[in-house]
């Protein structure tokens, strides 16, 4: 046994008591829903702090990352090992042992001899178990050994051996190696190569392979993964715990009040959140943002103030390049808040690592150990399925330092969503008809199926589904707008379109899509898109997806620009 099981034992125990505790709590709960709360009885200081606060910034959300790098090791030291041959002769010599107790408590005093016999055979027998096991052992090394040097060779061979090669062709090579030793003594990869060879364009059979290869903790590929993303976590984790401590002069960071509550398993993804949204004047360094047009003056009116500081509604989008290109704009960027250079480098920095991990570590890798696989599309999809196992403990971590970065954009996002969350859809630049004909008809706002599929992209952890969740909003708009006009109403773009986009023009779908932002609640959205960006792959960039997060991006940055002056005054 280990010299620290004892300790996990008591740990456990401690576990437990906890846990009945706090059933036996919520049972009393529910069997009583109707009696008041009695005032809570001060208790005393228990034993353990909780890990993350849903309130953001009091605990860090975040395990240590030796903590984490011994969560990720927890599952390979948990599969299944061989006994080695002196291990099994230990396991019989117990057996041995057991019997000669067991015979030992049956003989009577007086047979001293036979008591004599018996422990000088077990002796004997123990002795013979060790010697043999000892042998079995040395001649295993000596043919591992063997098989080592003969399967090095073949790496060799197979990286053609330079004289001088680099730290990561030498570090590929010796896994490399460790692959062709697995695969001597497992059998599974001879097969998926045969049916790799069999049918090359089955990209099913591309995700059925990776997934089961993911799967098992032994494997070269999956170790080198989880080492990967220990690199990665021990360099996110410094940089976020510093940008979660307030500094001085500065607001705490605490949750948008128009944004939705979420559960404490899901409030990793919205760590940092901007400070509260505020009426008080501007500094005069970042005086608000104009009108997008000018509109007259005159007596205020309660929709008057909040249309009339908006762009016309036919031409919302036009000039919204042109106006993000303006000094004006970036220096209002670059004034409100600037990002820090240490904050931004150790992000640029953190890309690069995990860059380098998917695509030049355990995408070559992967490459290597099943040849069949370098294709275009495989490679496409292999790419797909190591991100989801890669990226799903890493992206909360990865998101916080985004959100430290984009904290400026946030912001201005966020006081946006204050100030209009009740503003009408008419008011964002949506035509009348292409809203409901009776509002008041279902009891919900329009577009709220939107809002709502959009909500779930922060529940996510991989770049890939995050973007299918985008797409998915975009339907859901365009469906929305088919039932309240009908297609030939609307006003359809010249030129092929994307399918998010065929119902609606993109005239209609940004103003739509700036309302569905503002009804979502989430400021947080600049940074996922920021991120997504970043790290989805070029090819889907230039189709649907591209299209659907470039449109996400521009409604983000229109209502971004949302004047504030008459809401203010309101």
């Amino acid at each position: 046994m280990p010299p620290d099981t004892s300790k996990m034992l008591k740990l456990a125990q401690q576990c437990l008591e906890r846990a009945q505790s706090t059933a036996a709590k919520l049972g009393k709960t529910r069997l009583k829903p109707a009696m008041p709360a009695a005032a809570p009885n001060p208790q005393p200081a228990g034993r353990h702090r909780r890990v993350y606060s849903d309130e953001g910034g009091k605990l860090s959300p975040f395990l240590p990352p030796e903590i984490f790098q011994k969560l990720q090791g927890a599952e390979s030291r948990s599969s299944k090992k061989e006994l080695t041959p002196l291990e099994e002769a230990s396991l019989q010599n117990q057996k041995l042992k057991a019997a000669y107790e067991a015979r030992m408590a049956r003989l009577d005093p007086s047979q001293a001899m036979q008591k004599t016999s018996l422990t000088l055979s077990l002796q004997r027998q123990m002795m013979e178990n060790l010697v043999i096991a000892k042998a079995r052992e040395e001649t295993l090394q000596r043919k591992m050994e063997e098989r080592r040097l003969r399967l090095q060779e073949a790496a060799n061979r197979r990286f053609c051996s330079q004289v001088a090669l680099t730290p990561e062709e030498r570090e590929q090579r010796a896994l490399y190696a460790a692959i062709l030793e697995y695969e001597q003594d497992h059998d599974w990869p001879k097969y998926w190569k045969a049916k790799l060879k069999r049918s090359p364009g089955d990209l099913s059979l591309v995700t059925s392979l990776l997934s089961h290869l993911l799967s098992l903790p032994d494997h070269p590929i999956v170790q080198l993964l989880r080492r990967l993303q220990c690199a990665v976590y021990s360099t996110l984790y410094p940089a976020v715990s510093r940008a979660a401590a307030p500094a001085p002069g500065c607001c705490p960071l605490t949750p948008n009040p128009g944004s939705r509550r979420l559960r404490p398993s899901q409030s990793l993804h919205c760590m940092l959140s901007p400070c509260e949204p505020s009426t008080a004047p501007w500094p005069q360094d970042s005086p608000p943002t104009p009108p997008l047009h000018p509109h007259p003056t005159g007596p205020p009116s309660p929709v008057g103030d909040i249309a009339s500081g908006l762009p016309d509604k036919d031409s919302s989008f036009e000039d919204l390049e042109q106006f993000l290109g303006t000094s004006e704009w970036q220096g209002r960027a670059q004034g409100h808040g600037g990002q820090p250079e240490p904050q931004l480098q150790q992000l640029k920095s953190a890309v690069e690592d995990i860059h380098n991990a998917i695509a030049d570590r355990l995408l070559s890798l992967t490459l290597l150990a099943f040849e069949g696989l370098n294709t275009a599309a495989s490679k496409d999809r292999c790419l797909a399925c190591i991100e989801e196992p890669f990226f799903s403990p890493l992206w909360p971590l990865l998101l916080a330092l985004y959100r430290s970065v984009h904290q400026a954009r946030e912001a201005a996002l966020s006081r946006s969503m204050e100030l209009y969350r009740n503003a009408p859809p008419t008011a964002i630049g949506i035509p009348t008809k292409l809203l409901p004909k009776d509002p008041e008809a279902k009891g919900t706002y329009p577009y709220c199926a939107a809002a709502q599929e959009l909500g779930l992209l922060v529940l996510e952890s991989c770049p890939q589904k995050k973007l299918e969740c985008i797409v998915r909003t975009l339907r859901v708009i365009c469906v929305c707008a088919e039932d309240y006009c009908p297609t030939s109403e609307a006003t359809p773009q010249a030129g092929p379109q994307p399918i998010a986009a065929a119902a609606i023009g993109a005239d209609d779908l940004l103003p739509i899509l700036s309302f569905v932002v503002l009804r979502s609640g989430l400021p947080q959205l600049v940074s996922e898109c920021a991120a997504l960006e970043e790290f989805i792959h070029e090819g889907y960039l230039i189709g649907e997806e591209g299209y659907c997060l470039t449109s996400l991006q521009s409604a983000l940055s229109y209502v971004e620009l949302l004047p504030r002056g008459g809401l203010a005054k309101q």
